[in-house]
């Protein structure tokens, strides 16, 4: 077995195996390996359906480097397409909003909404010129959730054998109903996988998430890995007698939960009684990350004081979590550290992403 496949087998058994390696989250030559392996193969979040939620509607978009155009089209069908004219390569369509058809910025050549080419400029005496050869390339795009979803593989499985039980585990929050509130980025000095790491278990939460940690029950904290996603939940724990801290729900109910969805391999849904939040983690550079939090929540909530204190509280978590992260990063550096090993009880969901992640990079 070579060196590089060996350093990308992870045990199937969580009480045997080692983590990934340090190298892994650093290594330039790995981080561009990711982006055809992993990014390029599988379902990104690009959007969401507000964002074109009629037919003309649009947006552009940019996916490891690939520029994208989604657009609703006259037939009510949500298409995807690479946002590169044929003629030679300009911006077939530029920033979002609403259009009949396209009109590159560079030459002037116009696409419809499906993608065909309407009109070459100046193409008169070019021999065998046929406009059919010339449409704008198609890339898979599907909707779920209101969230829109790209696939850069032409052969990708569907979106929704990907999700799996996901589908039905999520149903019973009503975020189809809600709507944005606010949307915030957080630029990480940490590699991708860093902060995906942290994200999938709460054994940090006493000592990182203080504030956190009073409002969930640790001891009750469940991870449930799937095939391609990981399941965490928890009670949460209302109001008790004594407390000096106000509490952000103050009953306690069997069905009063807090849900985590990470989906491989970079987005996440955050869920809560009363909002829910989507996360998705893009990799900019080996060592630098970008993380995009949206809030959604009931219209009716949107003035509430509640709805901001909701936000200013996941904020304050999102620092401490970038804080962690980026000491992790400056640590994977140490001479002293290769690889760890897994808490059979508490990091079963990391476990399991780098069981995933492993899968994906070995294939040729």
């Amino acid at each position: 077995m070579s060196t590089a496949r060996k350093v990308l087998e992870v045990d199937p058994d969580i009480a045997r195996a080692w983590t990934l390696s340090a190298q892994l989250y650093w290594d330039p030559a790995t981080f561009g390996a990711e982006k055809e392996k992993i990014f390029a193969r599988t379902w990104q979040v690009v959007g969401h359906a507000h964002q074109v939620g009629n037919p003309g509607d649009y947006f552009t978009t940019d996916l490891v480097g690939e520029p994208l155009l989604i657009v609703r089209g006259t037939d009510g069908q949500l298409r995807g397409f690479y946002n590169v004219c044929r003629h030679r390569a300009g911006p077939a369509a530029e920033g979002c909003g609403s259009r009949k058809l396209f009109r590159c910025g560079y030459h002037g050549w116009t696409y419809g909404l499906d993608g065909a080419l309407i009109s070459a400029t100046e193409i008169d005496g070019v021999e065998g010129f046929r406009a059919e050869d010339f449409a704008l390339a198609p890339v898979r795009t599907e909707e779920w959730f209101n969230l829109v979803f790209v696939n850069l593989d032409p052969q990708a499985r569907p979106l929704r054998e990907c999700l799996g039980p996901l589908q039905e585990q999520a149903q019973r929050f009503p975020f189809t109903e809600m709507k944005l509130f606010e949307r915030r980025t957080y630029d990480m000095k940490c590699n991708w996988k860093t902060y995906v790491d942290n994200y999938l278990e709460g054994y940090h939460l006493p000592s990182v998430h203080p504030a956190l940690n009073r409002e969930l029950d640790y001891n009750a904290y469940v991870v449930e890995p799937y095939e391609q996603h990981v399941r965490q939940f928890s009670p949460i724990r209302g109001a008790q007698p004594g407390d000096e801290t106000p509490r952000r729900y103050q009953e306690a109910r069997e069905d009063l939960t807090t849900d985590y969805f990470w989906i491989f391999p970079n987005w996440m849904l955050n869920c809560y009684p009363d909002n829910v939040s989507l996360n998705i983690v893009l990799p900019l550079e080996p060592e630098r990350s970008l993380a995009i939090f949206e809030w959604y929540l009931p219209g009716k909530e949107h003035s509430s004081s509640a709805a901001k204190a909701s936000v200013e509280f996941s904020d304050q978590v999102q620092m401490e979590d970038v804080a962690i992260c980026e000491t992790v990063q400056k640590n994977l550096h140490s001479r002293s550290y290769s690889r760890g090993r897994f808490s059979v009880k508490q990091e079963k969901g990391v476990h399991a992403f780098h069981r995933m992640y492993a899968d994906y990079m070995r294939e040729a």
